[in-house]
């Protein structure tokens, strides 16, 4: 998600080989550590996500996926009614010391049915989650089921052409599992996720009964540290890099 430096020696002790839905207990503090300032984090999901949300002012918003909270906290602070699950309890011990008391929190796997009654929520944000799962349909029936008419799902997942240029050998067609060795604040760790063809992605959210608002390939914030920039967006030669895929889908 977030680097691409080389895992240390002992990357065996440390790494996840089969992904779970608490795996980031492993490293969630360095996870964090990491997030707070990176590059993919900071300053290209977190903002992106916020733009595509909008006026959030009074709406009631999940965050689907919500780690330790950071934009389920700067969705709060513009006046969202927050509520947050994840996965992972270490994440969401995270989350309450980041949130206080005021937004509920929830350690559930996203792969489950959601412990809330339909048309719940205005909103649902998940950032950085459904590349985990291999299996969409069960989980985006019930983000379907919680929101209500209207309700917006808004997303980002890992941009399936990335892949394509990093593993050229590999089939692009094919929804298939992967690992990807990252280091976080000098801690290792090997993340487990399913690639996705573009197709298979936008086939799911319309079966599901999604209707497709936004597509977005956003470029990094104006606010990005120069040192912290690809070389070519620095230099003012590109614009944006492909990263993540940000999508707003509309509940009819």
């Amino acid at each position: 998600m977030t680097s691409d430096a080389e895992p240390a020696a002992d990357t065996a002790a440390a790494a996840v080989t089969s992904w779970r839905p608490d795996a980031y207990d492993d490293f969630a503090a360095s996870y964090e550590a990491e997030n707070v300032a990176s590059l993919l984090n900071a300053f290209y999901a977190r903002p992106a996500m916020v733009d595509l949300a909008g006026d959030v002012d009074g709406r009631r918003i999940l965050d689907a996926g919500c780690g330790a909270g950071p934009l389920t906290a700067l969705l709060r602070d513009r006046g969202a009614r927050m509520t947050g699950l994840d996965g992972s309890p270490a994440m969401i011990d995270l989350a309450r010391q980041r949130l206080g008391d005021d937004v509920p929190l929830h350690v559930h796997d996203l792969a489950q049915p959601l412990p809330f009654a339909a048309d719940s929520f205005d909103d649902v944000v998940s950032s950085l989650v459904l590349h985990y799962l291999e299996d969409w349909d069960a989980p985006l029936a019930e983000i379907r089921r919680v929101l209500r008419p209207g309700g917006r799902f808004i997303l980002a997942v890992n941009h399936p052409f990335v892949r394509t240029f990093t593993h050229p050998d590999e089939d692009y067609f094919a929804t298939r599992q992967y690992s990807d060795e990252f280091d976080f604040d000098g801690r290792p760790a090997t993340l487990t996720m399913f690639h996705r063809p573009v197709h298979a992605i936008f086939n799911a959210f319309t079966r599901a009964g999604f209707d497709i608002e936004m597509v977005d390939e956003p470029p990094p914030s104006p606010q990005t540290p120069t040192e912290l920039l690809p070389p070519r967006i620095a230099s003012g030669e590109r614009t944006a890099f492909l990263g993540f895929l940000f999508v707003v889908l509309r509940a009819p």
